[in-house]
C-alpha cells in the first residue's frame, strides 16, 4: 500500500471518527454550553500532520450535518468558521508540539481551548446575542471550559496512549 493512501485512510477514519462521537453525543457537542468529546482528538497534530486535515474534515462533516438535522445552532456558518477554527487550532498544536514543560506539550493543549473558545464564542455571541463583550466573554469562556474538559481530562490521556502505538510511529 502506498504511503499517500495509507495517510488518506488515517485521515476519514480519524474525520469518521470525529463526526460520528459529535452526533452521537449531540446534546453536549452543539450550543452554547458544550462539550463535545469529539475535539479530545484534538491532541493528534501532536503525533504527525495528517491529524490536522482528519480533524479539519471532521469538524465540516459534523458541522454540516448538525446544522442540516438542524442540531448545530450556529447552523451553516459553522460549517465555515468552526472548521476554520478547527484547522488553526490543528495546525498549531503541531507547530507547538515540541514545546513543553516538564514533559507536557502545554502550548499544543491549549490552542484548541484558546482557538474554539474565541471563534466559537464569537460565533455564539452573533448567532444568539446579544452582541456585546460580556455575552462574548461568557460564551467563549463556556466554550473553553468544555474544550478543557475535552482536551485534557479526555485528550492527553488519550495522546499518553496513542504516542507509543503503532499508528504514530512514522507519518505512514
Amino acid at each position: 500500500m502506498s504511503k499517500k493512501l495509507k495517510i488518506w485512510l488515517r485521515v476519514t477514519m480519524i474525520a469518521a471518527l470525529y463526526a460520528t462521537l459529535t452526533l452521537v453525543l449531540t446534546a453536549t457537542s452543539f450550543g452554547p454550553v458544550q462539550v463535545r468529546i469529539a475535539e479530545a482528538l484534538t491532541i493528534l497534530p501532536l503525533l504527525g500532520f495528517w491529524p490536522v486535515w482528519a480533524l479539519t474534515l471532521g469538524c465540516a462533516l459534523s458541522n454540516l450535518i448538525g446544522a442540516a438535522l438542524g442540531f448545530n445552532l450556529l447552523g451553516y456558518w459553522d460549517v465555515l468558521w468552526g472548521s476554520l477554527a478547527t484547522l488553526l487550532a490543528a495546525y498549531l498544536t503541531y507547530q507547538f508540539r515540541n514545546y513543553r514543560y516538564k514533559k507536557i506539550p502545554i502550548l499544543s493543549l491549549l490552542m484548541p481551548i484558546l482557538v474554539n473558545g474565541l471563534v466559537v464564542g464569537y460565533e455564539l455571541t452573533l448567532v444568539i446575542g446579544p452582541n456585546n463583550l460580556s455575552m462574548f466573554l461568557f460564551y467563549g469562556l463556556s466554550v473553553m471550559i468544555g474544550e478543557s474538559i475535552s482536551v485534557l481530562l479526555f485528550g492527553y490521556p488519550l495522546y499518553q496512549y496513542l504516542k507509543n502505538t503503532k499508528l504514530f510511529k512514522t507519518e505512514a
